[in-house]
């Protein structure tokens, strides 16, 4: 099979997707390929029976199992999902997961910028055919807003505050009466969205004063919030699994340390709440302590192992790339990393050598 950098949803879990397929016998809404109970085992993992015995799914998003319910029955019910949030806390790839479960595609996105216009979310032309042939069908190239209206299926819209007020109200109407109006066609230009369309939208909560959603467009949409990872053993565990795909992934055969990827989750999850585990309080950085943040740092630490190292993930390494992370936002959050690991350094007198080794490394943070 043909490798990519990183496969859409719908093709990396491709055999998961249709082995769930063909056994899903619940009722499920029109035009979506698995009813909600298949897409919420999808998502959350766990064991189900088929002819050939049981057969268990692995869990793919990591947080409040609820909220995944209601996130699918929203979806089901034809009303708009706005999944918000920190950077970092798996919006997107909820998003992913929810479109390729449920209609089969993912990659119907609009990525949100400064720059997005209205063409770029509902259609535009090709002018060299519509030279020649004038407004025809032919000369229309349809964006993700109308593809997912005329395909039945999800229009994923990525970063929406970070787009101009103005292209966001264009979803208004659309969400409202499911048409959208093409004048150029004249009697044909009117489309009706099938059923199965709906729009699945993600925003940072520290983008809120870019551009402020207005009231019509939330009201068209169902706010649900991804909280980060609360619990230190389980953002371990995401390290863990993270990095030994984006290894295997990276042709990189090298183990990835538990103890490592402890120590780091261990280390973010601290300078996230402000608060050791002691109940010691450290300033918190304004950069972003996500999960995926230190996914990177960990594979970072891993990738130099492998290429210039002896395949142990050297704590100075990490701690490098540590720094790299926190301080790319506010130089003054090198002093408050530096104030976490003399903290640190007075409770984990005790802990074990690596730990005493990861924290020797304080004299490299400049």
């Amino acid at each position: 099979m043909e490798q990519f950098i990183k496969p859409p949803v719908e093709v990396r879990y491709k055999d998961e997707l249709e082995l769930l397929a063909r056994n899903d016998h619940g009722r499920r809404p029109e035009n979506w390929k698995l009813s909600p109970n298949a897409v919420r085992l999808f998502i959350l993992g766990g064991e189900f029976s088929t002819a050939e015995g049981k057969v268990r799914i692995r869990k793919k998003f990591y947080g409040n199992d609820a909220l995944v319910e209601r996130a699918i029955i929203t979806l089901a019910g034809s009303r708009g999902l706005m999944l918000v949030g920190e950077p970092g806390t798996a919006k997107t790839m909820l998003s992913e997961l929810l479109s390729a479960a449920c209609c089969g595609v993912s990659t119907n996105t609009v990525q949100g910028t400064a720059g997005t216009t209205e063409d770029m979310i509902k259609y535009s032309w090709n002018y060299a055919l519509l030279l020649s042939k004038g407004p025809c069908r032919q000369a229309l190239v349809p964006a993700p807003l109308l593809i997912g209206m005329e395909k039945g299926i999800f229009a994923r819209f990525e970063e929406i505050t970070r787009t101009p007020a103005e292209i966001q109200d264009s979803l208004i109407s659309v969400m409202s009466d499911q048409i959208l109006n093409i004048p150029e066609l004249g009697d044909e230009g009117l489309v009706l969205a099938r059923p199965g369309f709906n729009i699945i939208g993600t925003a940072n909560t520290r983008d809120k004063g870019v551009n402020e959603m207005s009231g019509a467009l939330k009201r068209r949409f169902n706010f649900e919030t991804v909280e980060p990872i609360a619990d230190v053993r389980l953002e371990k565990e995401i390290i863990v699994r993270e990095a030994e795909d984006m290894a295997a992934a990276g042709h990189i055969d090298c183990p990835v340390d538990t103890d490592v990827a402890e120590l780091l989750a261990v280390t973010y999850h601290e300078l996230r709440e402000g608060v050791t585990s002691e109940g010691t309080v450290v300033e918190k950085p304004a950069a972003v302590m996500s999960t995926a943040e230190a996914v990177s740092v960990y594979y970072q630490a891993l990738c130099h192992a492998w290429y210039y190292g002896s395949g142990r993930i050297e704590p100075a390494v990490l701690t490098q790339s540590l720094l790299g992370a926190v301080c790319k936002e506010n130089r003054d959050d090198l002093e408050k990393l530096r104030g976490y690991f003399r903290t640190a350094s007075k409770e984990q007198s005790k802990a074990g050598e690596l730990w005493k080794e990861y924290l020797s490394c304080a004299k490299l943070l400049k």
